[in-house]
């Protein structure tokens, strides 16, 4: 059995003003995703996206906030916060769910593409290659917080976390920095610099790294949910399937069925417009 390492979730404290480790994983995940798309964006020159990046990665994160507080509203929690609705805007007091984040990023995304004249599916290429920084960030957040932990194991690894009870657990939190965010990440990345997804060899259209990653991240967090303690108030929902395991099926249908719209739309388009031959 590994100890916890005792770290003091705030990091500086000014008076009633606090930095906590949490928060700043956050700054630092946002932070390299924007760096990161701006690098993308130089490298295929496209300008219009670099007119266009600060107010588009604003209103990304804008949804991530909205849609993984109401997510975990309205999928973990309901009976709790219809009894005390003004504690829905309390983000601070803990409370977000991955899943409504996404789909808040995505819809806002969607948003702001359309008013702007924005290629969506490109744009989404773009901008969800990096995510996997932030989750690898956010997850050693609440690894350093002690919560989200996993069940209970005699693995030589586990660990007693503060407010896990007496008995040791898995440091589920790890696990999913190293899958959902390292591990995701390179695959992405790497499929990303495929010469299948260059604008001169393009067989993967626009789009298709937002289906890898929808079906990376469900394959990856389903898998992590066997050793994660499930939510308290809601246990198993399924059988031995907690939330989160339902959800990442989700991700994962709706991710096959995106990349099999996409590689269809692509083929139709070549077979209405195919490419002049060469002479």
């Amino acid at each position: 059995m590994l100890e916890f390492p005792s770290i003091n979730p705030v990091l500086l404290s000014f008076g009633s003003l606090q930095i906590r480790w949490y928060g700043l994983m956050y700054v630092i995940g946002f932070s390299c995703a924007y760096l990161l798309v701006v690098h993308q964006a130089k490298k295929f020159a496209w300008k219009q996206m670099l007119t266009h990046v600060d107010n588009l990665n604003l209103a990304l994160i804008i949804g991530v906030i909205i849609g993984g507080r109401l997510g975990y509203v309205l999928l973990y929690n309901p009976m709790h916060y219809l009894m005390h609705p003004m504690e829905i805007p309390a983000i601070w007091s803990g409370g977000m769910s991955f899943h409504g984040g996404c789909l808040g990023a995505l819809l806002t995304g969607a948003l702001y593409c359309r008013k702007q004249g924005l290629d969506y599916w490109r744009a989404a290429d773009l901008f969800i290659a990096t995510a996997p920084i932030g989750l690898f960030f956010g997850r050693l957040g609440n690894f350093i917080n002690g919560e989200l932990y996993g069940r209970i194991s005699t693995a030589p690894w586990a660990m007693v976390f503060p407010d896990g009870g007496p008995l040791p657990r898995h440091p589920s939190q790890l696990y999913e920095a190293a899958l959902e965010g390292l591990l995701l990440f390179l695959l992405l990345w790497g499929m990303k610099a495929n010469p299948w997804h260059q604008p001169k060899k393009r067989l993967w259209p626009h789009g298709s790294m937002l289906s890898l990653f929808l079906i990376g991240y469900g394959c990856c967090r389903f898998l992590v949910e066997f050793f994660r303690e499930p939510d308290a108030q809601l246990g198993f929902i399924i059988g031995l399937f907690s939330m989160g395991q339902v959800l990442c099926l989700l991700m994962v249908v709706a991710g096959t069925a995106l990349w099999y719209a996409r590689i269809t739309a692509q083929t139709e388009k070549a077979t209405v417009h195919p490419p002049p031959s060469a002479t």
